[in-house]
């Protein structure tokens, strides 16, 4: 990463001189982890102000599943999904809000109501999503995926994964800059699970310092994901322990971020991390 250990995120400016967690609410009825439990605005807003009160830094809102096989859903359902729940947040708790969206409307939408990041899994690939970011003039965060969530676990393939995703990833943040987003507020991740397979998965954390030679900060979310439940043959509702392994790790090779559902238990993992690193 630069020098700059500040990441402006809208309204507010981030420390990312210690790493931080964002906490993951899906206001989806079929996310793969907690799909249907936050879907109104009252449960999700609980959620929110209990990882905020649990040490979470963002609260990565999403309004359409990703995992894979997801069917894709409207534009005015997603706006319809995620906002309410922006507005409530916004006006209610100290704390980076991020859109986990690909959608051009959501992103202009949601600035206008308080969000400070967009994160998008499709890197900004969605016709018009590019301008939208530039213009809201947000922090984004640019992951690298193969293939689209409905096929993207068919049959991953590459030749080397880490360079092709730190290639990728190198790409779009020049494709942001010549759109007009300012290079400090671009954060990069490198897409656990999005078209990869267990090995792959295994070879670009075992790497994931790698992508500090772009200079970028870097989020990571593996929580609960398939990776854990591979490597450990453990279910969705008991990946937490592989997922704190995961973020140790994470936070040893360099991420600033990580993306989770446990928020408590990860920002008390990553900050003993950071106190021995501090020691060293």
């Amino acid at each position: 990463m630069s020098k700059n250990k500040q990441l402006q995120c809208g309204a507010r400016t981030v420390d990312l001189s210690a790493p931080l967690v964002m906490g993951i609410l899906n206001v989806t009825p079929d996310s793969f982890s907690d799909g249907g439990r936050f879907n109104s605005v009252d449960k999700a807003f609980a959620q929110a102000k209990q990882m905020v009160a649990e040490g979470a830094a963002f609260i990565d809102i999403g309004g359409e599943s990703t995992r894979p096989g997801a069917q894709a859903v409207s534009s005015q359902e997603e706006l319809d999904r995620v906002l309410p729940v922006v507005e409530k947040i916004h006006r209610n708790l100290d704390v980076v809000i991020s859109l986990d969206t690909s959608n051009p409307e959501l992103m202009r939408e949601g600035a206008k109501l308080g969000a400070g990041l967009i994160n998008d899994v499709r890197a900004l690939d969605r016709e018009g999503a590019l301008q939208a970011a530039a213009e809201t003039g947000l922090a984004v965060c640019l992951m690298h995926r193969q293939g689209e969530p409905q096929t993207m676990q068919h049959a991953p393939c590459y030749e080397d994964v880490v360079v092709e995703v730190s290639d990728y990833l190198a790409a779009k943040v020049e494709s942001c800059v010549a759109a007009g987003i300012e290079r400090h507020k671009i954060v990069l991740d490198p897409g656990f699970g999005f078209g990869k397979n267990l090995q792959h998965n295994l070879t670009l954390m075992a790497h994931l310092h790698k992508l500090l030679r772009l200079e970028l900060p870097l989020l990571v979310g593996v929580s609960r994901k398939t990776m854990i439940g591979e490597t450990l043959n453990k279910p969705v509702d008991e990946r937490m322990y592989g997922g704190l392994a995961l973020a140790v790790w994470s936070a040893v090779q360099g991420a600033h971020i990580l993306r989770v559902h446990d928020v408590a238990p990860t920002v008390d993992a990553l900050r003993m991390t950071h106190a021995v690193q501090q020691a060293m």
